[in-house]
């Protein structure tokens, strides 16, 4: 792209090749994430708004993730073997999500946060209470 444009409505997938891809992004990217195939190869970069707590947990399975927080302050639950642990984030700080764990975030200031993560498999499953 060759103007400015807005990450949280405009993601990017990093291609192995070193070419950039623009996809621009609408209500139903999240829903339909499991089902896309041009992604596979790459990283999706995106940024989002964290307003209030995640109602999933996520796992990426094709690799690790890279949190960015830009604002706020929120914790990262992560969920493996059986045991959670939360990490707190504050802004500034970057995290990695190693490849197939699932996790959540509970926001604790809202604030945004760049994410960088593997375009294959994605999963979701609905945080129960």
């Amino acid at each position: 792209m060759s103007k400015p444009f807005s990450l949280d409505r405009t993601f990017l997938n990093l291609r192995p090749d070193g070419s950039v891809t623009p996809i621009k992004v609408g209500p139903r990217f999240w829903a339909t994430i499991h089902r896309r195939t041009d992604l596979d190869d790459g990283r999706l970069v995106t940024m989002s708004r964290q307003a209030e707590d995640w109602s999933h947990w996520e796992r990426h399975p094709a690799g690790d993730e890279v949190l960015i927080l830009l604002s706020g302050e929120l914790q990262i639950v992560l969920e493996s073997a059986g045991r959670t642990r939360r990490v707190a984030m504050r802004a500034g700080q970057s995290l990695v999500v190693p490849k197939g764990v699932w996790h959540r975030a509970v926001v604790k200031k809202t604030g945004n946060m760049v994410f960088i993560t593997p375009g294959a498999g994605t999963e979701h499953r609905p945080v129960s209470l």
